[in-house]
C-alpha cells in the first residue's frame, strides 16, 4: 500500500538546514506522496534527543513518520532507531567510508561546518537582509552592493529565486519588476543598466504564465494572453537590446533556476556562502 502522506522529521545536531536540504532531494522523486515536514535542530544530547523522538511519535500518531537524521553523536543518534519511527541516517556509514579511504580520523563534531567561520555565517545573514531590502525593486541605487540582479515582467519567480538565492547560497540577490512603464517605454533604470554584468533577465512561455496570472486574478486585462505574450515580447527585446542574459523559468524549479543564475553569471559555488 503506497502512503497519501506522511509525516517528516528532519533532525540535526546542527540547524538541520542541509538535512532538510538532503531530505528533500530524495523526496521529490515522490511526487504522487504529500508530506507534512518540521525541523528539529540542536539535538545535542540523549535527553534532547528523546524529547524530540517522544514529540514525533505523539504528533504522528503511530503513523511511522520518516526521521532524516544527521547527528554526529552515536549515542544520540540512536534513540532515534526505534521501531516507531523510520529513520534514515544520513551521513550512515559515509564518515566510515571516507575516514578509510582518506586514511584519517573525522572530527565527529556537530555543526563543524556551520560554525567553522562565523564570517561566513555573517555574510549570509546579511545576504538574506538584503534580498528582504531590494525585493519588488526597492532601493535600486544599492545595486552596485548586489551580487545578482533579476529582472522580469510580473510573476517570472524573481521573488522566490533571490530569496533561495539569499538564504541557501549566501548571495546578495536583488530582484526587479519591468512594470508598463519600462516596458512602453523601452528603457531601464540606469542602476540596472551599469550592473547588466550581473543581470539575468527571468522569462517565461506566455501561455505558462497567462495560467498564472489567471490563477491569482481571473478574468483581468492582466491575465489575457495577449498581454502576457506584448509584455513578455517587449522584456526580451530590452534584454537583448542591452546584452542581459535569459533564463527561460517553465516548469522549473526554484532550486535548479537558482543555479542555473549562478551559472549563467559564472559564479561558481566555491563563492556561495553555505554557512
Amino acid at each position: 500500500m503506497m502512503w497519501n502522506i506522511k509525516d517528516i522529521y528532519y533532525v540535526s545536531d546542527s540547524t538541520a538546514l542541509l538535512t532538510e536540504d538532503m531530505g528533500k532531494s530524495l523526496l521529490c522523486q515522490f511526487p504522487e506522496i504529500g508530506f507534512n515536514e518540521e525541523k528539529i535542530p540542536f539535538i545535542r544530547s540523549v535527553s534532547q534527543a528523546e524529547k524530540a523522538l517522544e514529540l514525533i511519535v505523539e504528533q504522528s500518531g503511530g503513523l511511522y513518520p520518516v526521521v532524516f537524521c544527521t547527528i554526529m553523536d552515536k549515542d544520540v543518534r540512536q534513540v532515534f532507531d526505534v521501531a516507531e519511527v523510520e529513520m534514515i541516517d544520513l551521513y550512515g556509514g559515509f564518515l566510515d567510508s571516507l575516514e578509510h579511504i582518506l586514511e584519517a580520523k573525522a572530527l565527529h563534531e556537530p555543526g563543524f561546518f556551520r560554525h567553522n567561520d562565523d564570517a561566513k555565517i555573517d555574510a549570509r545573514v546579511e545576504a538574506i537582509h538584503f534580498s528582504i531590502d531590494h525585493d519588488d525593486g526597492q532601493k535600486t541605487s544599492e545595486y552596485d552592493q548586489a551580487e545578482i540582479i533579476l529582472v522580469g515582467v510580473s510573476r517570472t519567480g524573481k521573488t522566490p529565486v533571490s530569496i533561495y538565492i539569499a538564504t541557501h547560497m549566501g548571495l546578495k540577490a536583488a530582484n526587479f519588476p519591468l512594470t508598463a512603464d519600462h516596458l512602453d517605454a523601452f528603457t531601464l533604470p540606469q542602476n540596472i543598466v551599469h550592473n547588466r554584468n550581473r543581470v539575468v533577465g527571468l522569462t517565461i512561455s506566455a501561455e505558462f504564465l497567462q495560467k498564472i496570472r489567471e490563477k491569482r486574478y481571473p478574468g483581468s486585462n492582466y491575465a489575457k494572453l495577449s498581454t502576457c505574450t506584448n509584455e513578455l515580447k517587449q522584456a526580451e527585446q530590452l534584454f537583448m537590446q542591452h546584452g542581459i542574459k535569459t533564463l527561460k523559468t517553465n516548469g522549473k524549479s526554484i532550486e535548479e533556476l537558482s543555479v542555473q543564475v549562478t551559472q549563467l553569471l559564472g559564479i561558481s559555488k566555491k563563492k556561495w556562502r553555505k554557512s
